[in-house]
């Protein structure tokens, strides 16, 4: 199968869920027109096969066993033809339900990716995962059924126009009558869509439930929360369950509908045909035929309810697609075209921080969660910057610039799973030495120690087989191959020992040489380092010197580094 195109800019009015299911059948129209055309072909074709059976029986009345042999042969043909092309059929329909599904998946993985925090901050972990999951296969599962229903409608207006030859009465009791038996349907399908929501809904709650308990399971098990949290998911499940049963009572009462009136059905035209038969208006060929008719239409109106109920269910699925699709990045790239900022002072209006270029810069203040914003605002990672580079105010520059240029690193950074060459360099541009040598730097050579396989070894979701240091320290290390013009690190050695820390400082300073490098720490052996530290106070700069100096001048810096308690 084709890798499917990333199409994101075309995503239309995420108010419409009609809409973006209509962009997404634009979006793979050659395949739609190909299971179309096959569901065609196929469905006539079945359509076609009474009507050569009842001529054939008129030719066995007839004595005529030439046409009895040519109506054989082109029911047998009529077969043969329903058969390939119900293969190419099906062959289509699933690639349009792949097709479908891995497209929406596709888009709000990268949305997602692409808004960073944000959607995080507007719904669940097991929301989301129960749109990429769940959702995207109803949408799917819709896709699948059009190639179908189009066969199904074709064919219906082609035994339409058979029987209406055959005879005006039976012909008008097909044209009314099957429109009739879908209209029918109707007064089911209100509900069944309110009650799929409401399953949709509690299969989400339940996801997150799950999501956050199996985040939290050492927390639950240390705090011995096990049966509590037992309990709380055994609701939510049986809330799901509950929703999942009156769902499906609403889907067999249709299921039983669409047996039971084409059924009805059924049995009336075979009656009126039977009459007709009697009183000479049809030969008995037809009657056969027109009962082969009316066995048919069954698969035509079933086709159609399931038409409606994957549109239902697609219709549902959307909105909760369009609800993450929704969700708007924090830090909008609406650069100005700004000519790229050369390499130069990196300044913080708001509290006049001054950063020079190619210095090692430490930020120390008495609440961590100030200068942990100040990072996170020198990287553009919040909206409302006020940050320049040298010149030009970061906001007159494309996210993507900024990225490039600035790389903040979060206290507490995520690894994914995979190799460890694919984590630490994901666009594979750098060869082994130089990872090796960020590794080194980040005081993480035991990690490679610990993995037989070195770059090459597996890392788990998380890196839950590594410590909490040395998850830090191989974090470290991927920030420190991206080489950044700028790196900003926030609490980088939080998690290790005093002889690693310090290590760790000696080894950054060297290897940063020369770029400019940001840390926010409140530890002496990281601060020893630094070029310049700069001190706040209540929010507001209020010294910057040496380390040495800032100890020897300042006593709240001095009272913060040493863990002092004040003496007022």
């Amino acid at each position: 199968m084709r890798a499917l195109p990333y199409a994101d800019p075309g995503i239309p009015d995420t108010r419409s869920r009609f809409r973006f299911l209509t962009w997404l059948a634009r979006a793979q129209w050659r395949t739609l027109l190909v299971g179309g055309f096959f569901g065609v072909v196929w469905m006539v074709s079945q359509a076609l096969i009474p009507w050569g059976i009842g001529h054939g029986i008129d030719g066995i009345i007839a004595d005529d066993s030439g046409s009895t042999a040519r109506w054989a042969v082109l029911v047998g043909g009529l077969g043969v033809l329903q058969a390939l092309a119900g293969v190419a059929r099906h062959r289509a329909s699933v690639a349009n339900w792949l097709y479908a599904a891995f497209r929406v998946i596709q888009l709000v993985s990268r949305h997602t990716a692409r808004t960073g925090p944000a959607v995080p901050k507007s719904m669940s972990t097991g929301e989301v995962v129960a749109t990429v999951s769940s959702d995207s296969m109803h949408i799917g599962h819709m896709m699948e059924v059009v190639p179908r229903f189009v066969g199904a409608i074709v064919s219906y207006l082609v035994v339409a126009v058979i029987v209406l030859n055959t005879s005006v009465p039976i012909g008008l009791m097909v044209l009314i009558g099957v429109p009739l038996l879908v209209v029918a349907m109707g007064p089911l399908i209100r509900p069944l869509q309110e009650r799929q929501r409401r399953q949709r809904e509690a299969l989400g709650d339940l996801t997150a439930l799950g999501a956050d308990t199996v985040a939290g399971l050492r927390v639950l098990r240390g705090i011995g929360g096990e049966k509590v949290f037992i309990r709380r998911y055994a609701e939510r499940s049986e809330t799901v369950r509950a929703a999942g049963v009156r769902l499906a009572g609403t889907q067999a009462i249709l299921d039983a509908v669409l047996v039971l009136l084409p059924g009805i059905f059924l049995v009336l035209l075979t009656w009126v045909g039977a009459r007709l038969v009697l009183s000479g208006d049809i030969e008995p060929g037809a009657l056969v035929a027109l009962y082969g008719y009316a066995f048919f239409l069954l698969m035509p109106v079933r086709t159609a309810g399931e038409m409606a109920f994957a549109a239902t269910r697609a219709v549902v699925a959307a909105r909760r697609v369009l609800a993450v699709l929704a969700v708007e990045r924090e830090v909008p790239d609406d650069a100005t075209d700004a000519p790229a900022a050369p390499a130069g002072v990196l300044v913080d209006d708001a509290t006049g921080l001054r950063v020079e270029p190619g210095s090692l810069t430490m930020l120390v203040s008495d609440e961590p969660g100030f200068t942990a914003a100040l990072a996170d605002r020198l990287g553009r990672l919040v909206p409302g910057n006020g940050v320049r580079l040298g010149d030009v105010p970061l906001d007159q520059l494309s996210v993507d610039e900024v990225r490039r240029r600035i790389v903040v690193s979060d206290p507490e950074p995520t690894l994914f799973t995979g190799s460890l060459r694919g984590g630490l360099d994901p666009y594979g541009r750098h060869d082994d030495a130089q990872l090796t040598s960020a590794m080194e730097t980040a005081s993480a050579g035991d990690v490679l120690e610990t993995l037989r396989e070195g770059l090459d070894a597996t890392v788990e979701e998380r890196g839950r087989s590594l410590s909490g240091g040395q998850r830090q320290r191989v974090a470290l290390a991927r920030v420190l191959v991206r080489e950044p013009e700028v790196l900003v690190l926030v609490e980088p050695t939080s998690a290790v020992d005093a002889h690693t820390e310090a290590a760790i400082a000696g080894r950054l300073r060297d290897a940063r040489a020369g770029r400019t490098t940001v840390v926010v720490t409140a530890s002496p052996l990281m601060l020893a380092k630094a070029d310049t530290v700069v001190w706040f106070d209540d929010g507001r700069l209020v010294a910057t010197g040496s380390h040495d100096e800032l100890m020897s001048t300042t006593p709240a810096y001095r009272r913060t580094v040493t863990r002092e308690e004040d003496p007022e």
